[in-house]
């Protein structure tokens, strides 16, 4: 009989019982990683099309939802936004403008 300190590898399985199978652990996403995975699917997506500045493309749709994020988390305080992300305020002013969210 089997006592609760049993585990599945201390123990036969009776007739009827069945492990479950263990679903893989995930590594937690690293902003490196998300870079990487939504890179190589827009290559993927671009098929023979021929790109051009790639670089200002994707500073342009990562600046937005990092200025947005910095200033939720900093309760839209633009000072402390703006160290959060290691600009000058005005510079941070000047990109929010720039972006329309001024």
């Amino acid at each position: 009989m089997s006592t609760s300190a049993d585990t599945p590898s201390d123990r036969s399985l009776s007739d009827g019982e069945f492990l479950m199978p263990q679903a893989p652990v995930q590594q937690p996403s690293t902003l490196r990683k998300d870079v990487e995975r939504a890179m190589s699917q827009y290559f993927a997506n671009l098929g023979d099309e021929t790109v051009t500045n790639l670089y200002q493309l994707v500073l342009n749709e990562v600046e937005v939802p990092l200025l947005e994020a910095a200033l939720r988390h900093s309760g839209s305080n633009q000072s402390k936004a703006s160290i959060m992300l290691g600009l000058n305020r005005g510079t941070l002013r000047k990109k929010l403008k720039q972006h329309g969210m001024l």
